[in-house]
């Protein structure tokens, strides 16, 4: 199976392994003047135009590796023994006072119809999307606690049994903040799961039925919903042996009147994010993170900061923003309180609308207008 590591271009034919004529693409090399941001006009057509959709399911071959995805090397030796010897991987008590000011407004899930397209932040970057008529999760995790993590230290924002019944679910990676198990296994098993290549495995094992594994620029639908699947600047890794052994990235959801939302998942800053607008024009809203930060030198490869999360909406060249991946697990060394003042201080400093800005409590919804 081909690797997908570079934008698809124009298209032509290639073949599956099964044999079945597809629609590929070639390489693109597009370089971008310094300072210079690739937005796309919001009607322009999609380029190269979307592959046709995959099937529901598929049991696929893929790769035993995906290292080659990687935009920035894993930490070496070196980086190793910096951080043993700086050790700064909490904040210290002046940056935990905030977490009583934490915002937290846990409300009643919106009505909605098959053209409304609604969200609710559940915390970190677990989101109750509602797009042409689906009830989609993205990353659930419901848990108090993950491996290797202190407690969460905001609630939950939907409680469990409020939620709707669930349509289908996004996942963006395996790390333990976004896939966990506890939570998915509170989910019937024919719930259609959209996931990374090499990551169907984990959810047959644990019997789930409709499982669609994708790579990079690769789309399937569910009942007239798109669910694409689009790079990342981050990696992958669950136990001690698996190192980018599956892959990583977001998600773009679009329903059948052409209402787009991104999901990031999580990642740093790069360039990917131009090419995800122009190949998927007219982003409604991206949900992006913002939080896990700090320190700089450590995490600026596989965590955007507030501003770089700012800059990444403007080069997708979304409507809106909503921030994410912040104030429920303390993951870094930046205060609480400090990824939410400093996104609003550069979006003003953008000038972009207030209003599209989404900065939304734990636990409160918005419906695109």
């Amino acid at each position: 199976m081909t690797q997908q590591t570079h934008e698809p271009g124009p298209a032509t034919t290639t073949t599956t392994t099964t044999g079945t004529a597809v629609t590929a693409a070639s390489a693109t090399t597009e370089v971008t003047a310094a300072g210079e941001r690739d937005v796309p006009a919001p009607l322009a057509p999609p380029f190269p135009p979307l592959a046709e959709p995959r099937p529901l399911g598929e049991h696929r071959v893929w790769p035993r590796t995906f290292h080659d995805r990687l935009t920035a090397p894993l930490p070496g030796l070196k980086a190793l023994a910096r951080f043993a010897r700086e050790g700064a991987v909490r904040p210290g008590p002046e940056g935990l006072a905030d977490i009583p000011r934490l915002p937290c407004e846990p409300a009643p899930l919106p009505r909605v119809d098959t053209r409304t397209l609604a969200v609710t932040w559940a915390g970190h970057a677990s989101w109750i999307v509602r797009v042409g008529g689906l009830t989609v999760l993205t990353d659930p995790v419901w848990s108090r606690r993950i491996l290797g993590t202190p407690a969460r230290i905001t609630p939950v924002g939907v409680p469990w049994d409020s939620l709707p019944r669930v349509d289908a679910v996004v996942i963006s990676h395996n790390h333990y903040d976004h896939l966990d198990a506890p939570t998915l296994r509170r989910l019937p098993r024919d719930t259609p799961v959209f996931v990374p290549a090499g990551l169907g495995g984990w959810f047959r094992r644990r019997r789930f039925t409709v499982v669609t594994e994708l790579d990079w620029w690769e789309g399937a639908e569910l009942s007239g919903v798109r669910f694409d699947f689009v790079p990342a600047h981050h990696w992958s890794k669950r136990t001690l042996t698996d190192t980018c052994h599956s892959l990583w990235g977001g998600w773009i959801l679009t329903a059948p009147d052409g209402q787009r939302l991104y999901f990031a998942g999580d990642t740093g800053y790069g360039h990917w994010f131009s090419r995800i607008g122009r190949r998927y024009p007219g982003i409604d809203l991206a949900l992006m993170p913002i939080g896990a930060y700090d320190p700089r030198w450590w995490l600026s490869d596989v965590h955007c900061d507030p501003e770089e999360a700012v800059q990444a909406t403007l080069d997708l060249g979304a409507r809106r923003m909503a921030p994410m991946h912040w104030g429920t697990f303390v993951l870094s060394a930046e205060p609480v309180l400090e990824p939410l003042t400093r996104v609003r201080a550069a979006w003003e400093k953008a000038g972009l609308e207030r209003d599209d800005l989404w900065d939304l409590p734990i636990g409160a919804s918005r419906i695109l207008d």
